[in-house]
């Protein structure tokens, strides 16, 4: 793996573990794809540091389980500013 990969994948890594940041956010503050950071996460973070990538796994399982509540509550804000 090139050095720069390694360096956005730790770097991308703990921006999530700091914040519990979602995939998306993490990839609109690196300016990457969402695949991007998901590759990173899933498939480069553990052949780095195993322990980092089950606490990353984590997080990814969390925001996954919460992603249908997000959506429900920005559309609620939505219409909520329409009317």
């Amino acid at each position: 793996m090139q050095e720069y990969i390694q360096k956005r994948v730790l770097d991308i890594c703990s921006y999530i573990l700091e914040t519990q940041a979602t995939v998306r956010q993490a990839a609109q503050v690196y300016q990457v794809s969402k695949s991007t950071v998901h590759k990173d996460m899933t498939e480069r973070l553990p052949s780095l540091n195993k322990q980092l990538a089950q606490e990353i796994k984590a997080i990814l399982e969390y925001n996954k389980a919460e992603r249908h509540l997000r959506g429900g509550e920005a559309t609620r804000r939505k219409y909520k500013d329409l009317a």
